[in-house]
């Protein structure tokens, strides 16, 4: 009888296997290879340390406090003086009424069924086109909902031409928009009323020459309402939020370029500019499109451009509400994208036509 002795505590012992041939072991390299990075574990998930929006009011708070001697100095300048005043002024002004269309709009495009605008429009599109245009001017709608409710009128067997003739005239001539014009531009109505003739016809217009000229095969409908699938409560304040958001980051935008034009431009750049007829309604023109700011509020920005004509600040109020860099987004997410690259240029060119020969008459 074999005697084993136990082995000492701390060492590995492994069962006898089988014999193994030397041979069939590959040979193992022995020279010394790169030397490899040791393997971290990712750092564990502290949350304590990840920024929320308290956290981050709570930091610029204190930044602000810190700083408040330089930021005391730097408010104190004139220049800075005449952007808060340019920027606050638009935005206390505009506001109200920005609210005011987003939550008419909200409840026109949850509440009232797209059928309704089926019955109600007539049936051939030559006259359905101008009625649309009409009833733009008298259902408020910002941008924002007049893309969808058009998507749900073609998807309801409206004529495309009358969809998109609401399309452009509700954001545009709609009340809230023209009272708004009216606060923005005080004893003017002459503005009030360019405004509203100008944006009627180049919707009418553009409504007749997509019945004339549009191929079905450049518009696709789209699949399905946004508000489908859920309360009505809960698609009107859904609506509600997303539009203050998303317009109110435009009226800043847009309060910001204005106050920035006033206070930092060099007064001889935009007199030059505004003295050239051609180069000023241009720069308006591609302004609009770039500032994308909402319908309700873009009045009160063109009046603080006093250095440029009427006809500018009207080309300013008209193609704005039809075509901006947001309206192209949403158009090429809903009707598809062949139709925004050919809808867009066209709106572009015709809304300064427009806005230039009608101000040539009325302003």
């Amino acid at each position: 009888m074999a005697i084993t002795e136990d082995a000492p505590p701390g060492t590995d012992t492994e069962p006898p296997g089988p014999p193994t041939d030397a041979r069939s072991d590959p040979p193992q390299d022995s020279r010394p290879g790169p030397p490899q990075a040791p393997r971290s574990d990712p750092p564990p998930d502290r949350a304590g340390l990840r920024l929320s929006s308290p956290l981050v009011l709570v930091l610029t708070l204190l930044l602000a406090v810190l700083a408040q001697s330089p930021l005391r100095g730097l408010l104190g300048t004139p220049a800075m003086q005449s952007w808060t005043t340019v920027f606050v002024a638009v935005t206390v002004q505009a506001l109200p009424f920005l609210v005011l269309g987003v939550l008419l709009s909200a409840a026109i495009a949850v509440f009232v069924p797209a059928s309704f605008f089926a019955r109600a429009l007539p049936r051939r599109p030559a006259l359905a086109v101008p009625v649309a245009g009409i009833a733009g001017a008298v259902l408020p709608g910002c941008e924002c909902a007049s893309v969808p409710v058009a998507g749900a009128l073609v998807r309801r067997g409206v004529a495309p031409a009358a969809a998109l003739a609401f399309l452009l005239s509700a954001p545009a001539v709609n009340p809230v928009v023209l009272t708004a014009t009216a606060v923005a531009f005080p004893g003017h109505p002459e503005m009030v009323l360019a405004r509203f003739l100008a944006s009627l016809l180049v919707a009418c217009v553009m409504g007749w020459l997509w019945q004339r000229l549009g191929r079905t095969d450049w518009l696709r409908p789209p699949a399905h309402g946004a508000h489908e699938g859920r309360s009505k409560g809960e698609a009107f304040w859904g609506s509600v939020r997303h539009d203050v958001m998303h317009a109110g980051g435009f009226l800043v935008l847009g309060a910001t370029a204005a106050a920035t034009l006033k206070a930092a431009v060099p007064a001889d750049w935009l007199r030059t500019a505004a003295a050239t007829p051609l180069l000023s309604v241009l720069a308006l023109a591609g302004l609009a499109v770039l500032l994308s700011i909402c319908s309700e509020a873009d009045a009160f920005v063109a009046a603080s451009l006093t250095q440029f004509s009427p006809t500018a600040k009207l080309v300013f109020l008209v193609v704005g509400p039809m075509i901006d860099l947001k309206l192209f987004a949403m158009q090429a997410g809903t009707f598809g994208r062949a139709f925004a690259l050919r809808f867009a240029p066209a709106t572009f060119a015709l809304a300064v036509t427009g806005a230039v020969l009608t101000g040539a008459v009325l302003l």
